[in-house]
């Protein structure tokens, strides 16, 4: 299909020749054609520019967006999208003052999902978290990481990652898979860690390997979950598979955790509410990825990734959602944007490259998403008729979007 976008209001963020990420000051440039078209044909970008140079183009599909403006669609590079039930009475126990960890202590929390996904046939899995994708898809997300971690045993964590891959399958979207069976450690093995990090490395890693069920691996590497040394012996373990590493840090205590995922060329290092200046420095000079997770300190009500601090320290930032069923039951792209602006003091340049060419990044996808280039994947937002794109996270709490386009096909 041809599709021939035109009248655009702004189209935004058109790179002829992209970087790969945005750092530091970069991530406040936005570049953008007033007054636009846009040609996409099959899957691709194919064409652009102002409405005075419009070339004849015959055998399109119009599309007018008049006072619209339209832009990369979001990259969500950390989501637990595939997973089963819900967790809302934890909800209600926080409301009424229990901590995140002390529900995670008397069996709640991810302990409490792998049970429910162990449970949980394949069939049932893919059909609540086909739901759950068809609904990112409508609120702009074109590109989507999935991690397992609520399976906690081989079977279930290759189960999740079965599912992660047919909904590739099945969807125009593109998903890229994360192992993260060190999400945390199951109750029977509560008293013998080691025997479950044994597990991991021996069993589950060459399960998941054979079977080329991911790209990455994750571990979240906490007070109260996994050591930096335990995350050490899990990444040394993942790289004999080519897993490169994607890893919960600092979401709670700062324990050495960034310098870590630096030391193993971590694509990225993720959630990052407290940040130490060692943590900075590491950082610096790195192809690593901060990624921050507004909506989860929001719904936990935990400090936010001091976002305005890594900017101004000449470093790149990504936004993503974090999609879970404990922490952020919401993978809703255009409230972390917003939520950034409001709460992480970024400008809506800063976020917008933040959802996009970096969120591409840190996901490994920046040849093919994250802005508006030649050859790129057709995947964009189309917003309603709007003031300017600061109006998009200054409205938060409207849905501004009239339309998304995944892959060339019209959502």
């Amino acid at each position: 299909m041809k599709l021939l976008l035109t009248n655009i209001k702004t189209l935004l963020q058109t790179r002829e020749n992209p970087p790969k990420k945005v750092c530091g000051e970069e991530m406040s440039q936005l570049p953008s054609i007033n007054n636009a078209w846009l040609l996409i044909e099959d899957e691709k970008i194919i064409d652009y520019g102002e409405m005075k140079s419009l070339p004849e183009i015959e055998g399109f599909k119009p599309i007018d967006c008049t006072g619209k403006i339209v832009m990369p669609a979001w990259c969500d590079s950390h989501t637990h999208i595939v997973y089963a039930g819900n967790r809302e009475q934890e909800f209600v126990d926080r409301i009424k003052g229990l901590s995140y960890q002390q529900i995670a202590e008397k069996g709640g929390g991810i302990v409490n999902s792998a049970k429910k996904l162990q449970q949980t046939s394949e069939k049932e899995l893919y059909k609540q978290s086909a739901k759950r994708l068809e609904e990112v898809m409508k609120l702009g997300t074109a590109a989507i990481e999935i991690k397992s971690g609520y399976g906690l045993t081989t079977d279930a964590e290759a189960k999740m990652l079965r599912v992660a891959k047919k909904l590739e399958k099945n969807y125009p979207v593109t998903v890229k898979t994360t192992f993260l069976g060190a999400h945390a450690v199951p109750t029977e093995y509560k008293e013998n860690k080691e025997k479950y990090i044994d597990l991991i490395c021996e069993e589950m890693l060459p399960h998941i390997a054979k079977e080329n069920l991911a790209e990455y691996v994750d571990v979240f590497c906490e007070d109260g979950y996994f050591s930096v040394a335990e995350t050490e012996r899990i990444l040394n373990e993942a790289k004999k598979y080519d897993l490169i590493p994607k890893i919960h840090v600092n979401q709670f205590n700062a324990i050495g955790g960034i310098a870590l995922g630096v030391k193993h060329n971590a694509l990225s290092v993720d959630h990052l509410e407290v940040l130490t200046d060692d943590d900075l420095q590491a950082l610096k000079n790195s192809e690593t990825m901060p990624v921050a997770l507004p909506s989860c300190s929001y719904f936990l009500s935990i400090p936010y990734t001091p976002g305005r601090q890594l900017i101004d320290a000449g470093l790149p930032l990504a936004l993503a959602t974090d999609y879970n069923p404990g922490s952020t039951p919401s993978g809703n792209m255009n409230f972390v944007v917003a939520t950034a602006c409001i709460k992480m003091r970024l400008t809506p340049e800063e976020a917008i490259n933040a959802a996009t060419i970096n969120g591409a990044y840190a996901m490994g996808i920046s040849d093919t998403h994250g802005t508006i280039t030649k050859g790129k994947s057709a995947s964009v937002i189309v917003t309603k008729a709007v003031p300017s794109y600061g109006y998009l996270p200054y409205s938060f709490g409207s849905n501004l979007i009239d339309s998304v386009i995944i892959n060339g096909k019209i959502i």
